[in-house]
């Protein structure tokens, strides 16, 4: 290890977030200021702060690791993501959300959905399960961030955890979504210009893209048997169509957070910011290109590791991986041990610092998120005045860091990934209904919003828990009640819980509302149109 080089890079990586974090400290003199960061915000860096908040270490090294294990077939998530999480959540979600905060006065997401229906029930039962909820996914961010250090500088893994845990949790409680803001565009920054070498440096490494793609789809005779009996067929194609690889591909990983993406309160939150739609237009193609190099240069990267280490070793990347005790592999481990192996110590640095901000960046925006769940919808913080305001939401985010940090401990390895789009999914059941009968029905009524999301809701935690293998077996409920892991057997444990939870969720809040009361729409004046009111 290079002390040197590593303390230099540190402290300047830490002056500059330091100052970013003190600008938005300095200019954070409200809970509005806290909340929306003064709601005109630039478009880049409201873009470079969506994208950075988006893209985290858990789409880096969790989803990055699952692209070595299951190949090039992860690229449909980037397509998915730039679709949907850019382009629709864009164009077609954020203007409204955007217009809808500005007319109803909200400043949160829960809050948002709350006046929209009339309902303190909605507003309340969206923070808890926000609170409850996003821990789980922050946990799989500080767990990449942890195993990239752990792995880089050869440390302990809690140690990598608390430090993370630290310096997040210091420039969140002081900077508000101000300093969150500053420090993302920054952090976004950095992240693409790194992953830009990344990609370069990695197909020098392998040969060049005709070469080590061709010997990728070479390694076809390399798959474990064990993986082809469950459908693998390659690093370079689709897993076998129906198989249990196939499902876990497509519906857990690409639809669960392709389709999640845009049910997210923490990336809502970011339209809320932008004085009018203009700017999210030009946010459009930055974010874009943004989501493009994050995730399409992680999968890559991910996927090519099984060349390195082939020709560096004679092994697959999840042999390198593989616990010599329980014989299982962690594919957490595979990028960082990729960029370790690979690279000079300056470029391992250069990544450490990358995965950093990547982590930062989106554990920010979800302690902001949970802190302002708890202080401001749940216990009416629009009642109290600012300065007691900001000083509940500085609570609520050392609240956060300590749920967080029993469940990063907690969880096993591999995890990162089933995490995030246990997250993802969640919210797309409860939330996604109820956003877009917000945005785009105004026949969406209260008693059928509220039906929709409870039902989505239990009908994705009952498939979690009882029904798909991955996530039942981790949490053991299904187990500890009925003596059986799981209680129907494939395709059911297989079909991830979003692809039954959202359906029910818009089915129900559908004829719910068609069978219900419509609500009264004086609230609602211009909240459907697409126009540029400041925000209120």
């Amino acid at each position: 290890m290079n002390y040197g080089l590593l303390v230099t890079l540190v402290i300047i990586y830490c002056a500059i977030i330091g100052y970013l974090g003190y600008l938005g400290y300095r200019h954070t003199k409200d809970s509005k200021d806290y909340m929306l960061a003064g709601g005109e915000v630039h478009p880049y860096l409201m873009a470079m702060a969506y994208g950075s908040t988006f893209i985290s270490t858990s789409a880096i090294v969790g989803f990055g690791g699952a692209a070595g294990m299951y190949g090039l077939s992860m690229l449909w998530l980037t397509v998915f993501n730039i679709f949907t999480g850019v382009f629709v959540a864009f164009v077609f979600f954020g203007k409204r959300i955007r217009a809808m905060s500005a007319q109803l006065g909200a400043r949160t997401f829960p809050e948002l959905m709350g006046k929209r229906y009339n309902s303190d029930f909605i507003r309340k039962f969206s923070a808890a399960l926000i609170a409850v909820s996003m821990p789980l996914y922050a946990a799989a961010v500080m767990i990449g961030g942890a195993r990239y250090m752990q792995e880089a500088l050869q440390m302990n893994f809690t140690s990598a955890l608390w430090i993370l845990a630290i310096i997040v949790t210091a420039y969140v409680l002081f900077g508000g979504l101000k300093g969150i803001i500053y420090t993302d565009a920054f952090q976004g920054t950095l992240m693409f210009l790194t992953m830009a070498v990344i990609i370069v440096l990695t197909y020098i490494k392998v040969g060049g893209i005709s070469a080590s793609h061709s010997f990728l789809a070479g390694l076809v005779s390399k798959v474990p048997a064990s993986l082809a009996a469950k459908g693998h067929t390659g690093w370079a194609s689709m897993p076998a169509f129906g198989s249990e690889i196939w499902w876990m591909v497509i519906s857990t990983l690409v639809l669960g957070v392709g389709i999640g993406v845009l049910a997210q309160p923490q990336l809502a939150v970011r339209f809320m910011t932008v004085k009018t739609s203009r700017e999210l237009n030009r946010g459009v193609l930055i974010g874009g290109v943004f989501i493009l190099f994050m995730t399409g240069v992680a999968f890559i990267v991910g996927a090519l590791s099984n060349v390195y280490f082939m020709e560096h070793g004679g092994k697959l990347a999840l042999q390198m991986v593989t616990d010599p005790l329980t014989k299982k592999p962690n594919v957490d481990l595979i990028i960082p041990m990729f960029i370790s192996k690979a690279f000079p110590v300056g470029i391992t640095y250069i990544f450490l610092l990358t995965l950093l901000s990547a982590a930062m960046s989106t554990l920010s925006g979800q302690f902001h998120v949970i802190a302002t769940s708890i202080n401001y919808d749940l216990f009416n913080g629009e009642k109290m005045d600012d300065k007691t305001r900001l000083r509940l939401a500085r609570i609520g985010t050392i609240i956060a860091l300590v749920f967080t940090m029993i469940i990063s401990l907690w969880l096993p390895g591999s995890i990162i990934a089933i995490a995030t789009s246990i997250f993802f999914g969640l919210c797309a059941a409860a939330f996604l209904p109820m956003l877009i009968g917000a945005l785009f029905w105004k026949r969406a009524t209260t008693a059928g919003v509220t039906i929709g999301m409870i039902a989505g809701s239990v009908v994705y935690l009952f498939s979690l828990f009882f029904m798909h293998a991955k996530e039942a077996s981790i949490f053991g409920v299904c187990k500890a009640l009925t003596g059986k892991d799981v209680l129907f057997s494939f395709p059911w444990t297989a079909i991830d819980p979003l692809v039954l939870g959202l359906p029910v969720g818009l089915i129900v809040m559908y004829v719910a509302s068609t069978l219900t009361k419509p609500i009264d729409q004086a609230h609602l004046t211009h909240c459907f149109e697409k126009e540029s009111a400041p925000i209120a």
